[in-house]
């Protein structure tokens, strides 16, 4: 393999993030001498978000989780996070 390249110091995470979507991570990175590792507890990261939705849907979603005996913004997280597995594997 030739001559790794030297990952720059990053300001933050939004920098190093543009940074890795523009680059190849094999020009940086041996992976060959990569190692598996498991981080049981790590959490993914998270943003708050403002969502408007008309009142009757959001009421049906309402119900619709109080029949499933969970959150309504739990289950709209549920049905988002489907409904984008699904549409990746089309």
């Amino acid at each position: 393999m030739s001559k790794l390249k030297q990952i720059p110091q990053f300001k933050n995470e939004a920098e190093e993030q543009a940074f890795w979507q523009q680059h190849d991570s094999s020009d940086y990175v041996d992976w060959g001498q990569a190692v598996s590792v498991s981080l049981p507890k790590l959490k993914p990261s998270t943003r708050t978000i403002s969502l408007r939705l008309p009142e009757g849907l959001l009421d049906g979603i309402k119900i619709e989780a109080n029949k499933r005996d969970m959150p309504y913004q739990s289950l709209i997280k549920a049905w988002l996070a489907d409904d984008v597995k699904q549409s990746q594997r089309r």
